[in-house]
């Protein structure tokens, strides 16, 4: 399984709710109505940008798609078929700023935590400062 991962800029002059609305309501519903296409994902998530301020990340950035293949090649192929370039590379250019679209394509990740922790996995015991931050 390997995932592409794209950071997102809307197109200039559209808004933050048009940008918003086109990629939940259009562009998703797009690709998933093109079998052709929608055939060689596994998964497609929309992650909007949580909120407007430095604390939700960089400026500028107003979404990232995750999308799971089963291989860098069907990733590929999603890329090469005909209808990429007849319905969904249109129809990015209608709400996204296409020219600083950066992407990655990864490998499974390594997983470092995976869930709450327990109280017998929180780490070593300190002397009971809580303020200690783990630290001896």
């Amino acid at each position: 399984m390997v995932k592409m991962f794209a950071i997102l800029r809307r197109k200039p002059g559209t808004t933050v709710e048009e940008f918003r609305d086109h990629w939940k309501n259009r562009h998703g519903p797009l690709i998933l109505s093109r079998p052709d296409l929608a055939r060689h994902i596994v998964r497609y998530e929309q992650h909007p940008r949580h909120r407007g301020d430095a604390m939700s990340g960089t400026k500028g950035v107003d979404g990232v798609a995750v999308q799971w293949f089963n291989s860098i090649d069907d990733f590929i192929a999603f890329c090469t078929e005909p209808e990429y370039a007849e319905y969904i590379a249109p129809d990015e250019k209608r709400f996204l700023d296409v020219d600083t679209i950066e992407f990655l394509i990864t490998d499974e990740p390594n997983v470092v935590i995976d869930g709450p922790r327990s109280a017998s996995e929180s780490g070593p015991a300190t002397d009971g400062d809580a303020t200690s931050g783990g630290r001896s």
